[in-house]
């Protein structure tokens, strides 16, 4: 009689690389993921491409009180073609909030940290899964609802190509900024860890406060509403900047900063309170 020898089990160590590919596998194995992906760009390019189509010099004139026939009011071929970026941020928002926040309600959070008792490599792999999720389609669908977009605005007077100065920016910019909602979504969820909280927060930064600042003193609001999150990233993927909004660059390096100080209270609360 002979005895078996039982192989030791192997042994993994945990690394920033092996956290990124379990929640990459953890995003792709969720179906919401896959829907709310592609309600962002349905609703990217639709709400463009209506936009554009609808376009009319005439009437666009005829309501900002300019002359009959000539192009009137500050209508550009790329922001009618990024209409539906207001819709689409908060379904990217929206899933960002459900990437972190949704395993808290679970439960499943105490096992993910369980396997990375570090913690914070779960955060910053959340993160950058998401972000670069968001970042890649949102720029697929920035560049597909400017090309459905010049079909209805093919002929008129504000019609441009993607080769005119600051097009390919502003889309590219577009792309960023709602890559950086997606992050600060995810940012969100983790610091409140309630998925009604953070889309509540969410929205009302996104939408809410903007309209808000109007009831502040002027030279309050002149100084308070160009750093905004909404507002700084509406200059990074405007064609053209107002005499009162920061520079893209400028626009995209506040934004930047919001987000990362979210990230950075997600990260503190992670490490200092038990899941």
């Amino acid at each position: 009689m002979t005895a078996t020898t039982v192989a030791p089990a192997p042994r993994y160590k945990v690394s920033n690389l092996r956290v990124l590919r379990a929640e990459w596998a953890k995003f792709w194995s969720l179906r919401s993921s896959w829907i709310t992906l592609a309600v962002a760009l349905v609703l990217l390019v639709a709400i463009g491409g209506i936009a554009s189509a609808a376009y009319d010099p005439d009437a666009t004139a005829t309501a900002a009180g300019g002359p009959p026939g000539a192009p009137g009011g500050d209508s550009d071929a790329v922001g009618l073609a990024l209409t539906g970026l207001t819709m689409a941020q908060l379904a990217i928002g929206v899933l960002g909030v459900l990437v972190s926040a949704s395993e808290y309600s679970t439960g499943m959070i105490r096992s993910t940290l369980a396997a990375v008792p570090r913690r914070l490599p779960v955060l910053w792999a959340k993160s950058a899964v998401f972000g670069a999720v968001a970042l890649v389609v949102a720029g697929v669908g920035a560049l597909a609802a400017f090309g459905v977009g010049g079909l209805g605005l093919d002929g008129t007077d504000i019609a441009v190509s993607l080769n005119d100065d600051g097009v390919l920016r502003s889309l590219l910019g577009a792309g960023a900024y709602l890559g950086l909602v997606g992050v600060a979504g995810v940012a969100l969820g983790a610091l409140l860890r309630s998925t009604a909280g953070g889309i509540a927060v969410l929205v009302g930064v996104l939408l809410i406060v903007p309209g808000l600042t109007s009831l502040l003193p002027d030279s309050w609001s002149d100084n308070i509403t160009p750093y905004l999150p909404s507002n700084a990233g509406e200059a990074v993927y405007s064609l053209t900047q107002s005499s009162d909004s920061l520079s893209p660059g400028a626009g995209l390096a506040v934004l930047a900063g919001w987000v990362a100080l979210t990230l950075a209270g997600a990260a503190y609360r992670l490490v200092r309170t038990d899941a």
